[in-house]
């Protein structure tokens, strides 16, 4: 990604004045554990504490859904996504789902 766009979890970025809005944007995708990585992640379920194999994979599906989001942003005109938001659902045992998603607008700076 070359360009830089404002994001935000806010309905309104403050300092800016929204000039258009573009509509929904959103970028997906879909992970799948490994059978190695439900292995190691089943050790560490039995021994308890954190899981660092699932949160690198959780982190990784939300990382790429989120640059998925911005280039579709992008793409739509925008210099901004505000509202920015993040869903998971498991689409069958073993796959989830990661939605990242927001409103793309157009912002210029006030004076």
């Amino acid at each position: 990604m070359t360009e830089k766009i404002l994001l935000t979890t806010s309905t309104s970025l403050e300092g800016y004045r929204i000039t258009k809005q573009i509509g929904i944007v959103r970028g997906i995708t879909v992970r799948s554990r490994s059978i190695l990585g439900n292995i190691a992640g089943g050790f560490m379920t039995i021994f308890g504490g954190r899981s660092s194999i699932y949160t690198e994979l959780c982190e990784n599906a939300r990382e790429e859904a989120l640059q998925l989001m911005i280039e579709h942003g992008i793409s739509e005109g925008c210099n901004a996504i505000i509202n920015m938001r993040y869903d998971a659902n498991e689409v069958m045992n073993g796959l989830t789902e990661v939605l990242a998603y927001g409103t793309a607008v157009v912002v210029e700076k006030i004076d």
